[in-house]
């Protein structure tokens, strides 16, 4: 396989001012004059660029990543008449490298979950995207290419987390009892419902949650993760993303029931102590913070927790 040339300012500037150019969106000044900064500052190679304050640069760094930004692009197009919030716009595409894609699209207007909290009436911008996501039909996602994935077992990731809460209770991170409350029971109870399958955006993180500062959800990225699966993901997600309570009203709201909701918890609880714990192993010092975080939202309580009669009809809405 061929490496992938670094980019630099000057050619990203160079390309920008093209596509602008493609997409009817130039502005007439020079290539030079251009705004152009790493998405991403911290990254060797950068492959997301911010174009002004309007526009990103998308770069694949390699033919598989620039597929899936393909099938991307044709998901969005699918998903966005259903969706309450933005999504993003691609105004030009080319190849900034032979057989390397890259696109130009539009720039959503906000911070992100991790810097914006969610408010009350952003929970309902939430909500509409989970009711978005279940009326996407199945069978044409999965047309475009998104992947069929089975439900993940919860007796298997409440075994690996029991061995995470060990390692984190000797580092003073976490008290294992807290675990003790899932039970090998409760992950058959909260198994996966059968013919409950929907599109799922599977990379819900606060990072690809556009929120403004009066707490709206503004907008979603990060469409490439999709996949035709388990519902409780994606709630699962915005456990760790804006807290379970507020991921857990979300879901109620868009017509989830206690099943999946729960559902959702666990699977968010087991894997934040699971990464926190992969991630001391491994002395990645500089995702503590944010793990660390993900771990608190995830676990925070929900009244939900002390229902116990969990009917076959709350598998989906």
């Amino acid at each position: 396989m061929t490496q992938a040339p670094t980019p630099t300012v000057d050619t990203v500037r160079r390309l920008a001012r093209s596509l602008l150019k493609d997409s009817g969106h130039g502005t007439g000044a020079s290539a030079a004059a251009l705004d152009v900064r790493p998405a991403d500052d911290g990254a060797d190679h950068p492959t997301t660029w911010l174009v002004g304050t309007r526009y990103v640069l998308y770069l694949a760094p390699d033919r598989a990543t620039g597929a899936r930004r393909r099938r991307e692009l044709r998901l969005r197009e699918v998903v966005r008449p259903h969706m309450p919030v933005a999504l993003p716009v691609c105004l030009a595409q080319g190849e900034w490298a032979p057989g390397l894609l890259c696109t130009l699209e539009t720039r959503l207007v906000g911070g992100t979950a991790e810097e914006n909290t969610v408010s009350a009436v952003g929970e309902t911008d939430l909500a509409g995207l989970l009711t978005g996501l279940h009326q996407v039909p199945v069978r044409q996602a999965e047309s475009l290419g998104v992947p069929r994935v089975p439900p993940r077992s919860l007796e298997t990731l409440r075994r690996a987390a029991g061995e995470a809460v060990e390692l984190l209770d000797k580092a003073d991170e976490f008290e294992a009892a807290r675990l003790r409350q899932f039970t090998q029971p409760a992950t058959v109870q909260l198994a996966a419902q059968a013919g409950s399958a929907v599109l799922v955006h599977h990379a819900l993180t606060g990072g690809n949650l556009v929120v403004g500062a009066d707490g709206r959800v503004r907008g979603v990225l990060g469409w490439d993760s999709a996949v035709v699966g388990d519902p409780a993901e994606d709630i699962a997600g915005l456990a760790r993303a804006v807290g379970a309570p507020a991921a857990v009203r979300a879901a109620t709201l868009a017509g989830y029931g206690a099943r999946p909701c729960l559902r959702g918890l666990w699977l968010a609880r087991c894997d934040c102590v699971i990464h926190l714990a992969e991630a001391l192993v491994h002395n990645a010092t500089r995702s503590l913070p944010l793990l660390r975080t993900r771990l608190r939202r995830a676990w925070e309580p929900i009244m939900l927790e002390r229902v116990t009669d969990l009917r076959d009809s709350d598998a989906a809405p």
